[in-house]
């Protein structure tokens, strides 16, 4: 069906794929899109919650724990509406100058069923990518997206080995089925070449896997990550290129649906700890005000264990907040996180505020730095911080 629309058709399309992926992206849903392909002059906005709790009918739902299988489930998951391949990290060169990136590659089906053709270009597979560099001394961040259809070998994922791509932004399985793996994107004024390396074995979020976002079934994701990746390889800025190092974390989640209508955004933490332990938690905000029942994590312990972390567990004071000199938006910018069953007590701070990226729709995701005490040391730390639906 879609073969037979034109490419305005697809533009519009695209423009809706970027507000749903995201849970905290509004969804312009009576716009047309302007010349810039990604961003409309909007109407009517729907909130991100509304959009992700319908359109199930047909597509497969994450309602139970399944068996994680390789390199399968490195690849894509067709018949669930929403998936992304999702990096984030910490780097600096020898000089002690610090970066922070995240390249992260969004899939999301228009249908259930892939159509019938000969055609290369038909597809019911859109595809997006956000790719950002934060320059700490510069006090510069750079953010850019692309999207595309999947047809014609212009965007998509391999089932066979850990490999996907949007046009030349990359990411892919360097010798085997998956580590180490090769990140690549570039655009006119920033660069990244990676190289990841697995220091810590995958971490199943949730029960099993099986992350519940909200009480109705079928509201969840499939979620797995990788909490600690070292990295080497080249950033570029503006022609000068950098050798760098540091640890990346990887995420990866699949879904149909996952929020109710009650709910509005998350923060979303992931912290990595001088001990070599790390820490994954969303906090699922309410229209009302109020913090979901269904906030939760997990912290990593050095010898890898896992621990289950829920709502109960979890003390988040916002310390300081930053109005967005682009978008007017207050978002918060500084926290104490606290676990006490852990004896953990972190302040989180922003490399630099300015980390919102104003792409198709905005949204706050940044490198942070940490410092604070477990067991009555002091720890210290790096992370990512995404804020939504403010």
């Amino acid at each position: 069906m879609m073969v037979k629309r034109d490419f305005l058709i697809i533009a519009i399309l695209l423009i809706g794929f970027s507000a749903i992926v995201f849970w905290h992206f509004p969804f312009d849903i009576e716009s047309a899109p302007d010349k810039s392909f990604g961003k409309t002059a909007g109407k009517k906005e729907e909130a991100f919650s509304d959009v992700l709790s319908g359109g199930k009918d047909g597509f497969a739902q994450a309602l139970k724990p399944r068996k994680v299988s390789f390199p399968e489930d490195h690849g894509p998951h067709n018949r669930y509406r929403v998936e992304w391949w999702y990096f984030t990290g910490n780097l600096h060169n020898s000089d002690g100058r610090r970066f922070g990136y995240q390249l992260t590659f969004f899939r999301f089906a228009l249908s259930p069923d892939i159509p019938a053709s000969k055609s290369a270009w038909r597809t019911n597979q859109l595809y997006m990518a956000h790719f950002t560099l934060t320059d700490v001394k510069a006090g510069h961040f750079y953010a850019d997206e692309r999207l595309s259809r999947a047809g014609n070998g212009l965007a998509g994922a391999d089932s066979g080995r850990y490999h996907v791509w949007l046009y030349d932004w990359s990411a892919r399985a360097e010798e085997s089925a998956d580590f180490p793996l090769h990140l690549q994107a570039k655009n006119e004024k920033i660069a990244v070449d990676l190289h990841l390396t697995k220091q810590k074995p995958m971490v199943l979020q949730g029960n099993q896997g099986l992350s519940q976002k909200s009480d109705e079934p079928g509201n969840a994701s499939y979620y797995y990550s990788y909490t600690r990746l070292p990295t080497r390889g080249t950033v570029s800025i503006a022609g000068s290129n950098f050798s760098v190092s540091g640890n990346s974390w990887m995420d990866r989640e699949w879904s149909t649906s996952s929020l109710s209508k009650q709910q509005e955004g998350w923060d979303w933490f992931a912290l990595q700890f001088s001990d070599n332990s790390e820490l994954m938690f969303y906090r699922l905000r309410c229209k009302d005000g109020r913090v979901d029942d269904n906030s939760a994590g997990s912290f990593i312990l050095p010898d890898n264990v896992k621990v289950a972390l829920n709502l109960q567990d979890v003390i988040i004071e916002v310390k300081d907040k930053w109005q967005s000199p682009h978008s007017k938006t207050i978002y918060p910018s500084r926290w104490r996180l606290s676990v006490p069953n852990l004896k953990l007590s972190v302040d989180i701070v922003p490399l630099i505020n300015d980390q919102e990226l104003n792409v198709s729709s905005r949204y706050w995701e940044g490198a942070v730095t940490i410092e604070g005490t477990r067991n009555g040391k002091i720890i210290s730390g790096q992370g990512y911080v995404e804020l939504t639906g403010y």
